[in-house]
């Protein structure tokens, strides 16, 4: 059988209220809007033989060894679940940040399920499929069919897809992993409390560009300010996008991944070119975000 091939997007949390930290298990409760870039990883699927991970591309080193990769834990985890699951060797071409805010990742996680659930002609509802997806890491279902939806809860939530307008962006990470407990940590929720703030807007499905940029501004990532203070040069990539001629600049995330909007794609282009030219060593991809 020849190879199988799937693209692992880049998702990027448009809002991200956090709700507070909830009794029990302590997990902090997520609000969030998140859209998928046009800009991400390839997973390739080589079937037959033992489980086994190859990883290149620009960003395979900050990536770690391979026994921490979430493409293997969630290839074990299904196959946990599938008796007699076909597996084989995975090639994973790198070429999101790691530890940057954007679920890269967990969208590698979710492109190998995908490709798993071709390859065994399982639906990507098979209560393993999903499963194994839950078990992989909180981003990872909604990873799985990556088109913009609500996600809340700890991410056990997902809404529907919302068909949005595509939005004309520009992603800039600027070379500084930032892990997410640091950042939660410099939130300082307690168990049990609550963040004030105001409630999430409703988000219809179908809203075209317009309607979607009035309705993301007054919302916002309630995870900014404590990352600001884990890695200050956050705001500077925000500065950059902002002078700029954005319509709305974010962070995505816990960071250090910055987003902004724009009014089409050739000022995306332009801005990404102005901020590639003033600051080399970043990372910045112009895209859509669907």
């Amino acid at each position: 059988m020849p190879p199988l091939t799937d693209r692992a997007p880049a998702k990027v949390n448009l809002t991200l209220h956090v709700l507070g930290r909830r009794d029990g298990d302590g997990y902090h409760v997520l609000e969030s809007l998140v859209a998928f870039a046009g800009t991400g990883d390839r997973l390739t699927l080589d079937p037959g033989g033992a489980l086994d991970l190859t990883v290149s591309g620009p960003t395979a080193g900050p990536a770690g060894p391979n026994a921490d990769n979430l493409v293997l834990r969630a290839a074990r985890s299904l196959a946990a679940r599938v008796p007699g699951l076909r597996l084989g060797t995975f090639h994973l071409v790198k070429r999101l940040p790691v530890a940057a805010g954007i679920g890269g990742g967990s969208s590698d996680a979710a492109a190998a399920l995908r490709l798993l659930a071709r390859l065994n002609g399982l639906s990507l509802d098979h209560p393993g499929v999903v499963a194994a997806a839950r078990e992989t890491g909180a981003d990872v279902p909604v990873c799985l069919e990556p088109r913009a939806r609500m996600m809340r809860g700890a991410g056990e939530e997902i809404g529907p897809a919302l068909g949005l307008a595509p939005l004309p962006a520009v992603l800039i990470n600027p070379g500084v992993p930032v892990p997410t407990a640091p950042v939660f940590r410099a939130l300082g929720l307690r168990v049990g409390q609550t963040l004030p703030g105001a409630a999430h807007p409703a988000v219809p499905a179908g809203l075209d560009r317009e309607a979607l940029l009035a309705l993301l501004a007054p919302a916002r990532n309630d995870l900014e300010g404590p990352a600001l203070t884990v890695a200050p040069v956050i705001g500077a990539a925000l500065a950059a996008l902002r002078s700029n001629g954005c319509r709305l600049a974010r962070m995505s995330g816990s960071g250090a991944t910055v987003f902004a909007l724009f009014p089409g794609r050739r000022a995306a282009v332009d801005a990404a070119r102005a901020v590639r030219a003033a600051q080399p060593g970043w990372w910045v991809a112009p895209t859509y975000l669907r």
